[in-house]
């Protein structure tokens, strides 16, 4: 790397949302060059269900999934990765949790929300009809296939001129300067996205926002004699965890029975989605166990948990698991974004949850137009378990 070398944009962190403001910053115009200390996009940026859950957000976060929805359809076709408006459909096994659906439809109209009644959701599915009371349609999600869609748009942005740095560790930042493990780099502005390793390059932001590790339990399956899952599929566990169904008159009373009636998935901080993938098998997950570090060891229980609802939900007696593994994504309790700026020209920015495909790119344009460069800290989000509830190994 020559010590010489000035950019206009020096990106340190080649996860979907370093990508998604070094594609900002090219499309601008503007001399980019990205820092990362793997050889490849790694993280949580591949480990995730490829999801952009646009409709289920309320606040900022709503703001940027809409304004990066049509970068991201723009993107699989330059970048040439699969991507799908495919939606996103949730089932209603009880009387409380289509409440929910309702009242969620109700407030926000045709356009984002359409409520299915009991045949139309189990026409749709290949679901057991067990327990099935309706259903509801965000027509706005989106879905990528989370292996491939990061990868590529590096490999893309790379051919466009910006310059990767892999296996280069930044180091020290001081204005105008990016210290890494090959020399350094002179840059007019640094976005830091390094997700949830920000501790290690500034641990008392970290400390003070009380920035976390949430690693999750991930499988890639295939269900024998399904037909094919459409879209991304939600459950009742879902509408706990978004912010868009966070002040509905009906969720207390679903969070109340969910955390009597199931303490063992509760235990596990549950939200039980699935997502289809171009060749068929479905990615299930997943649960949430959030520490300063991660531990290497996963216990059974989560996985065992995963598998049984998928068998019930699907009518099945048998899921042909393909892969596990443990995602790992930043976590802060209260609040869905970090953005600070610890030195001057110096721009912190991460998510800290796990809706980083479906922010970054509206996240980043924000970024480069300098509305989320004030230094604005650690903002509010919603979470509706109380503290008692979140188990920590």
């Amino acid at each position: 790397m020559s010590t010489s070398t000035h950019y206009d944009v020096v990106v340190v962190g080649a996860g979907i949302i370093g990508l998604a403001h070094a594609y900002h910053a090219h499309q601008r115009g503007l001399a980019v060059a990205v820092v990362d200390h793997a050889e490849t996009v790694a993280g949580a940026s591949v480990q995730n269900f490829g999801h952009a859950c646009i409709s289920a957000q309320s606040g900022d976060a709503l703001t940027y999934a809409r304004a990066g929805r049509h970068h991201w359809l723009d993107l699989s076709r330059k970048a040439g990765f699969w991507a799908s408006e495919t939606g996103t459909h949730c089932v209603a096994r009880h009387d409380d949790e289509f409440a929910v659906l309702e009242q969620f439809a109700q407030r926000h109209g045709p356009d984002r929300a359409q409520v299915l009644d009991r045949d139309e959701i189990l026409e749709r599915l290949p679901i057991s009809g067990t327990g099935v009371v309706g259903g509801l349609y965000l027509p706005e999600d989106l879905q990528v296939d989370p292996r491939t869609a990061a990868p590529a748009i590096a490999r893309w942005l790379h051919e466009c001129g910006v310059d990767f740095h892999w296996r280069t560790a930044a180091t020290a930042f001081e204005p105008g300067v990016v210290h890494t493990s090959r020399g350094h780099l002179t840059a007019d502005t640094v976005f830091v996205t390094v997700n949830y390793d920000i501790d290690r390059l500034f641990p008392e932001l970290a400390e003070t926002g009380g920035l976390l590790r949430c690693r999750l339990h991930m499988l890639r399956a295939v269900l024998p004699s399904t037909a094919p899952l459409p879209t991304p599929l939600f459950t009742g566990w879902s509408l706990l965890r978004y912010s868009g169904f966070a002040d509905l008159p009906a969720t207390p009373s679903l969070a109340q029975r969910l955390q009597a009636d199931f303490p063992d998935a509760v235990e596990l901080d549950l939200h039980q989605m699935y997502t289809p993938q171009p060749d068929g098998s479905i990615l299930i997950g997943d649960t949430h166990d959030r520490d300063v570090d991660t531990s290497p060891f996963q216990r059974e229980d989560g996985f065992e948990l995963l598998l049984r609802e998928a068998r019930m939900l699907f009518g099945v007696t048998s899921v042909d698991v393909v892969e596990r593994w443990q995602g790992v994504y930043s976590s802060a309790p209260g609040s869905e974004f970090l953005r600070a700026t610890p030195v001057p020209g110096v721009h912190v920015v991460t998510v800290t949850t796990g809706i980083g495909m479906t922010t970054s790119m509206g996240l980043a344009e924000s970024s480069l137009t300098g509305s989320a460069t004030s230094g604005a800290g650690f903002g509010g989000a919603h979470k509706y378990w109380p503290n008692a509830m979140v188990h920590h190994l």
